[in-house]
């Protein structure tokens, strides 16, 4: 059998790992129980620094647009052949191919768009013959993970019906993440936030302020810390995920009133909220490895290439592009194009190619004649 995911928000890589697909659904109840075991305390993030062998990646002009007039988007999946597919916080999913006509290819039922809710992440995975589109959704009683096949060639595309692979998570009026991703192990990683309730973040028995890691069907993957779908937690509100060339997991995380968060991922870690925000030095919860001040980010999507992240913030708006290593940040942040597009939404990568999605007409920013729009910009590897 051979499965392989599509590289979208979060920089997907190749899934080696076969999948064997079913109909059946199991009940939030079923997949998430008191954990059996503990979890091993892991030790403070160490301090960043040091170098890297991984490649390092650079813008290499200025954005353009690759699609104007989106209403709400929230997240993007570029394909191959040159067409993106973006979510609509309403509910509706478009195409849009490489001249930038955008065309509905159907919605998701059962959407409530209020608050901060409503059509979130996608994510796509091919296997063998289909392929699948996987999206997060707030609906009335929940925040939930469904799949649809995607059917048909670019420019003719269609939806399938709807199966709800994952429910029971927790939902509010703000902070319910929303972002998910394949991993490199082939298994969908989802990011959940508090829905208000800060102390839900420390409880391994609930799915709220985590990051899980279901397989395709949404039953716990297999080696997870705890033995439920949980993989990290102590979370506020994470929105972007990502893993550089080295299959290192990254977050973006909402704090409140202090900072907001770039945080490495590991199975079974504590980021610490609400106990903290930002860096404590508590050995405790491991503690991120870049912070800014509020207004400098609140970062959503987040995108990976070679040892770079690209970080689309909201209130800052503008991208953050750092370069990571297994010892954490190297060098200083750069903001990017700071004011020029209003609030960023998403990021994902596309071959040598960034894009971006904005976030203007959602209630919070001030929209352009043309938003919201997709960005395109090229991408080079930097000189050693």
């Amino acid at each position: 059998m051979n499965v392989r995911a599509v590289r979208g928000t979060a920089g997907a890589a190749i899934i080696a790992a076969a999948l064997t697909l079913t109909a059946c659904v199991e009940s939030a109840s079923e997949r998430l129980q008191t954990p059996s075991v503990e979890a091993t305390t892991p030790a403070a993030t160490p301090t960043p620094s040091a170098s890297s062998m991984a490649a390092t990646w650079r813008t290499a002009g200025a954005p353009t647009a690759a699609a104007a007039n989106l209403r709400v988007p929230w997240s993007v999946a570029p394909f191959r052949d040159g067409t993106r597919i973006v979510s609509m916080r309403g509910g509706e999913i478009v195409e849009i191919d490489a001249g930038g006509t955008v065309r509905t290819i159907g919605g998701v039922s059962g959407v409530s768009a209020t608050g901060e809710g409503g059509l979130l992440g996608l994510a796509v995975l091919e296997q063998d013959a289909e392929t699948w589109l996987y999206a997060y959704l707030t609906s009335w009683d929940g925040n939930r993970v469904i799949r649809m096949p995607l059917l048909g060639a670019a420019g003719e595309r269609s939806l399938g019906g709807e199966q709800v692979i994952f429910d029971g998570i927790p939902k509010a009026n703000t902070h319910n993440g929303g972002r998910i991703a394949f991993g490199p192990d082939g298994y969908l990683y989802v990011a959940t936030g508090d829905a208000g309730n800060r102390d839900a973040s420390q409880d391994p028995g609930s799915l709220a302020g985590k990051i899980l890691r279901i397989d395709a069907e949404g039953s716990a993957a297999p080696g997870n810390p705890f033995g439920t779908a949980v993989y990290s937690l102590g979370h506020r509100n994470v929105q972007g995920l990502a893993w550089t060339d080295d299959g290192t997991l990254w977050a973006t995380e909402f704090g409140q009133d202090q900072v907001d968060e770039i945080n490495r991922i590991i199975p079974g870690g504590n980021y610490g909220w609400p106990i903290h925000e930002g860096a404590a030095g508590d050995p405790a919860f491991v503690d991120p490895i870049v912070t800014w001040p509020t207004d400098q980010a609140s970062p959503s999507g987040m995108a990976a290439i070679g040892n770079t992240l690209f970080i689309a913030a909201l209130r800052g708006e503008r991208v953050w592009m750092l370069d990571v290593g297994t010892e954490g940040l190297i060098g200083d942040p750069q903001p990017l194009w700071i004011g020029e597009f209003g609030r960023i939404r998403d990021a994902a990568v596309d071959g040598d190619e960034l894009l971006l999605l904005t976030s203007n007409t959602d209630g919070r920013g001030t929209p352009s004649g043309d938003d919201d729009r997709l960005l395109s910009i090229p991408l080079v590897e930097a000189a050693p």
